[in-house]
């Protein structure tokens, strides 16, 4: 079992979920986080002040899914999360030692 973790822009996130469940994954846990990487963040001006935001919103996506899947879930998120610009986010695949579905026991790729 693998954990992919995606991190992406805020407006995307409809986006991908759509991509996600047409290939049948079943479930996901998304985050509200900031952060910056390449985009070091911009400046903005309210109410005639120019102030500089450093953290930019994005969403970050948990998907738990069998080894078999890693491929399709990564091809599915970066489709749906790519605009072509910077601060598209990132994908990182861990390793997933355990699961278990707390209702059912069921562990291991049956708790998926």
């Amino acid at each position: 079992m693998k954990m992919v973790m995606a991190i992406i822009k805020p407006f995307k996130l409809d986006e991908v979920r759509e991509a996600l469940t047409k290939i049948g994954v079943q479930g996901i846990t998304v985050t509200e986080v900031k952060g910056y990487g390449r985009q070091k963040g911009h400046t903005e001006i309210y109410r005639g002040a120019e102030y500089a935001v450093n953290f930019l919103p994005k969403q970050k996506l948990e998907i738990a899914v069998d080894d078999g899947d890693v491929e399709k879930v990564i091809e599915a998120v970066a489709g749906a999360a790519n605009t072509g610009q910077i601060g598209d986010g990132k994908i990182f695949v861990v390793d997933l030692e355990q699961a278990m579905r707390i209702r059912t026991g069921e562990t291991g790729a049956d708790a998926l």
